[in-house]
């Protein structure tokens, strides 16, 4: 099983080659060289792909409504325009293409991820008449796959590169999360596991299998016991400071060892 920075990457990779986009629909703009850092960001956003939410907002007397699709349009009819992003009036037909999905751009940071949706609907009278466009900040929340989208701020009192801000929380935005274990932690947890297996294994093994009881159910008593005395012999042999010579039987007869001996007479074997 691959790592997620390479899975991502190879995916990428094998999107360029069949010239298709990683989530459909949503074209990156850029000439005739996409670049395969925004396609990996897109293939991060694949689960949310075709995602609706929708915020409100209100000025005045007037309510607004934001529809914000992930790489999906936001009207799947014959009418559709390939909107991303749409704001619409409560109480009126009438509706604005924030942006579209066929002119995609997105960056990224260590915890969010920028997504732009831009040629949308010309302005009226703000902004030079030029083409709306929406930024959604997408912001890392590992609580959730996509949630909270909200409206922060309408920009349009510049005479150009006005923009409307969204934000919304996804843990697709988070940094992958690094294995903290060592090689030596890995190998540790590796033989716990053998060995309990191996004392569960046997355990039911001995109990149900051959039937023994008490201490038999241990597996291979047997051997553990031999070992426990080989170990035991090994310690005593390096680690005892006594010679471990004994003693002979015969010991030498010294002054202290003789006790006194009743006094025996020869004079009768002496001549007279």
């Amino acid at each position: 099983m691959c790592a997620p920075l390479w899975c991502v990457s190879i995916a990428a990779l094998l999107a360029i080659a069949a010239g298709e986009n990683l989530v459909d629909s949503c074209q990156l703009v850029g000439g005739d060289r996409k670049s395969v850092t925004e396609q990996q960001l897109l293939a991060k956003l694949a689960p949310l792909k075709g995602k609706r939410f929708e915020a409100k907002t209100q000025e005045g007397s007037d309510i607004y409504t934001y529809t914000f699709v992930v790489c999906g349009r936001v009207n799947n009819d014959s009418k559709s325009t390939n909107e991303g992003l749409v704001q619409s009036k409560d109480g009126s037909k009438d509706t604005s293409v924030i942006g579209r999905i066929n002119d995609t751009h997105i960056i990224n940071g260590s915890d969010w991820i920028m997504l732009y949706y831009r040629s949308g609907d010309k302005y009226d009278t703000h902004c030079n008449n030029e083409a709306r466009k929406a930024m959604v900040m997408i912001s890392c929340n590992k609580g959730t796959v996509g949630d909270g989208f909200t409206v922060i701020q309408e920009e349009r009192n510049k005479s150009s590169e006005c923009f409307y801000l969204f934000e919304m929380d996804s843990s697709l935005a988070c940094p992958p999360e690094e294995s903290h274990l060592s090689a030596g932690s890995i190998l540790l947890i590796v033989f716990a596991v053998l060995v309990a297996v191996y004392l569960i294994g046997g355990f039911l093994y001995q109990r149900f299998v051959v039937g023994a009881k008490g201490m038999e159910q241990f597996p291979n008593i047997t051997l553990w016991q031999e070992l426990g005395n080989l170990s035991a012999d090994g310690c005593d042999f390096v680690c005892r400071s006594r010679p471990r010579t004994s003693e002979t039987a015969y010991r030498g007869v010294g002054e202290d060892q003789l006790g006194e001996e009743p006094e025996e007479r020869d004079d009768h074997l002496l001549p007279m």
